[in-house]
């Protein structure tokens, strides 16, 4: 009976119903969007982190760069051998390791063994200043002629030339004549990693693009993997060889980040690594997992407290450096967007309410004449509420649809945002220990990234527009089924003409 009367109600009452229905999606479809968006704006930024740093990293410990000795620039210098041939070529690297002071190899297992870590990493960031080119070697040629004869006169005029017996020409000082250098610098970057753990650190946000990368077993193998972009400008593919302070690498893969431009040229095993920087048993960044993510700065602690004289930065410490228009999209998706888009459900809320209430009010007769029939006050409630949650599950069907179309478009679109990752402060605290761009805490230059926004849109952002269905339902029917429950049947006989 109550089903019946029910839907034949809601039949007669197409229009009214669909008004509170499409006001309720609106608010509804706000907030799925907005959601979507915010969770956009989330991934987008996690993605910027794990390009630069590395999947699953929650934290990087390094150590501040000490200052430089008295009469030493901490800048590169190179050395040439001296060669007789006119024009001879010359080249020399120069490797030194970039960013923070190089900390001690066995601190990665200290750090693994802190309450809380459930893995920890070493890399060595090193960078190599290429320097080749030749000298050409100037010939020395005697100056004589008139000149020398006029300044031999003059000065024989003075008193203090000396002539030549017989009244010969003098010869002057010889002179060097032509000669130079012509020399290229190149400057690329460097990584070591641990072949062994190549899940975390640097190579975890990289694919193999081609080729094959690291096997366990290549610790002190002599072979490498090269970014494409590298790869590109060299020229080079698998099979290829380089140099680098005269060890011969061979290239056996190209890697591309999953997001943006990889700051790092070269990837080689960190035995390898250390050899080239005069490094040995040293790493300057230590990549850090911890076994809870929610207890990342209880880590961070930890890590602190029992292992002085280091820089923890933890991916939220980075996540505040994060400026440019996904920075921007973000504060405005998160604030003025949730602000935004619960005021617009609560005005859905409560002109759903009133319409109901309305409805209720045009319906004394109706409901006069049930209770006179014998209908309690329940029972009326109890259709105005069913009615309403109607009404709100159509809205919320809607609005999901509306909002879920929403989504589907800007991922569709996918406008592009940048990103710049500056510096964390205080000398020594960044996470830009990653690869390449100024080394673990020393990152003097922004990384701008370009990140494409999605709007994913998950099974709780549904489950959440459900509820909010359902309870629009239930606030509107609550009103309306106040209101219908304190009419009486006089109320009807009243209403006749």
């Amino acid at each position: 009976m109550f089903g019946i009367y029910l839907k034949r109600e809601l039949g007669r009452r197409k229009k009214a119903a669909l008004v509170i229905a499409l006001g309720l999606a609106l608010g509804i479809a706000l907030v799925i969007t907005v959601s979507s968006v915010s969770a956009g704006m989330s991934k987008a930024q996690d993605k910027v982190l794990q390009s630069l740093y590395g999947l699953g990293t929650d934290m990087t410990v390094t150590k501040a760069q000490s200052a430089p000795t008295s009469g030493s620039s901490g800048g590169p210098s190179f050395k040439f051998d001296a060669k007789s041939s006119s024009s001879s070529k010359q080249s020399s690297d120069r490797v030194m390791t970039q960013g923070g002071q190089a900390l001690k190899s066995t601190l990665v297992s200290k750090v693994a063994d802190q309450k809380g870590v459930e893995s920890a990493v070493g890399a060595l960031s090193l960078n190599v200043t290429k320097v080749n080119g030749s000298f050409t070697q100037g010939k020395a040629q005697s100056s004589s002629g008139s000149s020398s004869s006029s300044s031999s006169s003059s000065s024989g005029t003075n008193g203090g030339g000396q002539g030549q017996p017989g009244g010969g020409t003098s010869t002057g000082q010889p002179q060097v004549q032509g000669g130079g250098a012509n020399f290229n610098v190149n400057s690329y970057s460097v990584v070591g990693v641990d072949v062994a753990h190549q899940g975390l650190g640097p190579l975890a946000s990289m694919k193999i693009t081609s080729g094959k990368t690291f096997t366990s077993a290549q610790t002190s193998a002599k072979v490498a993997l090269v970014s494409k972009s590298y790869a590109k400008e060299k020229k080079y593919k698998v099979g290829s060889t380089f140099k680098i302070s005269g060890t011969k690498f061979t290239v056996i893969g190209i890697v591309t980040p999953d997001s943006s431009e990889s700051d790092t040229d070269l990837f080689v095993p960190l035995k390898l690594a250390q050899t080239l920087g005069d490094a040995k048993n040293q790493v300057t960044t230590i990549y850090v997992k911890a076994t809870d993510s929610k207890q990342i700065s209880t880590v961070k602690k930890e890590i602190q407290s029992n292992i002085s004289g280091t820089t923890v930065t933890t991916s939220a410490d980075l996540a505040s450096t994060v400026s440019g228009s996904l920075s921007t999209a973000s504060s405005l998706a998160t604030s003025v967007g949730k602000w935004l888009s619960i005021a617009v459900l609560a005005a859905a809320f409560l002109v759903a309410a009133l319409l109901t209430s309305s409805a209720v009010s045009r319906r004394v007769r109706e409901f006069g004449t049930l209770k006179a029939l014998g209908w309690p006050s329940r029972n009326v409630t109890r259709q105005v509420v069913g009615e309403s949650i109607v009404n709100g599950l159509v809205g919320g069907a809607l609005g999901i649809a509306l909002g879920v179309g929403a989504a589907y478009a800007v991922t569709a679109i996918s406008p592009k945002l940048t990103a710049q990752l500056g510096s964390t402060g205080g000398g020594g605290g960044g996470m830009g220990g990653g690869p390449g761009g100024g080394g673990p805490g020393q990152q003097s230059t922004q990384n701008t990234l370009e990140i494409a926004l999605t709007a994913p849109v998950s099974l709780t952002t549904i489950a959440l527009a459900v509820g909010l269905a359902v309870t629009g339902g239930l606030i509107a029917g609550a009103m309306g089924g106040w209101r219908a429950s304190r009419m009486r049947p006089a109320d009807a006989l009243r209403s006749v003409s």
